[in-house]
């Protein structure tokens, strides 16, 4: 006997048959499911991996044509040549003609020394010289006696001998004595002290009635003529200048006129004390207002950058804030930002001058090009960034 739990025909049988075939869309619509999200998953991370470009302060840098930096020192006016006066003997000073400021002309007497010393100096070198010559003319007639005497054979050959070394002793004693004697006239002319230019007296050093050796200095006397600028110039700005560069001077007594300058003359060495490099410049057609001592604004212009390394030295020098720079080693270097990509490259510069808050780069960029400007020791090379501007400009401003 049968089952009926059992039975072939059985709906039992017949739906635990048929469970199978349902159970297999479905799981097949569960691992679509899975898949897909574990594919929206991969996608997420992908996305995630490429993060936004980093915002770096930086703009757009423009040459400023042709125009070199400009750098403005102090200066004063000062003649080209400045020579103290002296005696070249010594004595005491009766006399001074001529006083501070005084213009004195080629071969004026300034100032005289008592000559009363030198006086007697004088006439006694002159009588000597009047002796000396005595004794020549005596010693040539006697020379002249014993040469016809000879010829007659009436002195012996050892007395012509003498007579003849006593002429030699006697011209030798008289060129002696005119020596001493315009010698002594000299000195008593060096009693007077006499200006050997045209020019003024800046200084005065000695009074009268004042005991002076030879050689010690009574006045200080500025020629006339060419008029220098003489400027100290610091290292910062020593770069950029060379001998024959023109420059820009303004007198402050002399406001609204602008004077043309012209380095002449550049310190190899600093001073030891400033660390400065003393440098002299002649003006151009000065005229009689440009007085000695005057303050003057000495603009110095840098000369132009080469073109030879290429475009980059085309377009002038560029002025960046000081914050712009970074160093590739031993050398000076900014950030820019490439256009194709806004990827960062390290650029080589070349700094033309420094100043206090700004740089002014000659070599190395072109116009329109993004330089970071600031946080420049926290980026690197390659790295994507966006440019944004920054937030107060006047911050960055030369």
């Amino acid at each position: 006997m049968k089952r009926p739990g059992f039975h072939a025909s059985s709906p039992m049988r017949q739906q635990s048959g048929r469970l199978p075939r349902r159970r297999r869309p479905r799981d097949a619509a569960l691992a679509l499911a899975f898949a897909a999200v574990v594919g929206l998953n991969a996608c997420s991370k992908k996305e995630a991996a490429a993060p936004e470009p980093r915002p770096v302060v930086a703009v757009a840098v423009h040459a400023d044509g042709n125009t070199a930096p400009v750098t403005s020192l102090p200066g004063e006016v000062q003649a080209r040549y400045s020579t103290p006066l002296s005696f070249r003997v010594g004595g005491k000073i009766i006399e001074r003609r001529v006083r501070l400021g005084d213009v004195v002309k080629n071969g004026q007497i300034v100032a005289r020394l008592d000559p009363a010393d030198a006086q007697k100096n004088a006439a006694s070198a002159q009588a000597q010289l009047a002796a000396a010559e005595h004794s020549y003319r005596y010693a040539k007639q006697q020379l002249d006696r014993d040469q016809a005497q000879a010829k007659e054979n009436l002195i012996a050959p050892a007395q012509l001998e003498q007579t003849t070394n006593a002429f030699a002793s006697a011209a030798a004693q008289r060129d002696q004595a005119a020596q001493q004697a315009a010698l002594a006239k000299d000195q008593l002319q060096y009693t007077s002290l006499v200006a050997d230019h045209a020019g003024v007296i800046t200084a005065e050093q000695a009074d009268t009635g004042q005991n002076v050796s030879a050689g010690q200095a009574v006045y200080n006397l500025a020629w006339s003529g060419e008029v220098d600028v003489v400027c100290d110039v610091p290292e910062s700005a020593l770069a950029g200048l060379a001998p024959g560069q023109t420059a820009k001077v303004t007198l402050g007594a002399l406001p609204g006129r602008t004077f043309t300058a012209r380095v002449r003359e550049l310190s190899p060495a600093a001073d030891p004390q400033s660390r400065t490099y003393r440098a002299k410049l002649t003006l151009d057609n000065p005229g009689p207002d440009v007085r000695l001592g005057m303050t003057a604004d000495i603009a110095l212009s840098a000369p132009p950058a080469s073109t030879a390394s290429g475009a980059e030295g085309q377009h002038g020098f560029f002025v960046l804030p000081a914050t712009a720079l970074f160093h590739d080693g031993p050398q000076p270097a900014v950030w820019v930002v490439r256009a194709a990509d806004s990827a960062l490259e390290l650029r080589r510069v070349t700094v033309a001058r420094y100043n206090e808050r700004t740089i002014v780069v000659s070599q190395g960029l072109k116009d329109g090009e993004h330089v970071v400007l600031q946080g420049v020791h926290t980026v690197s090379a390659g790295e994507k960034v966006r440019a944004v501007a920054p937030l107060h400009p006047e911050d960055f401003a030369s």
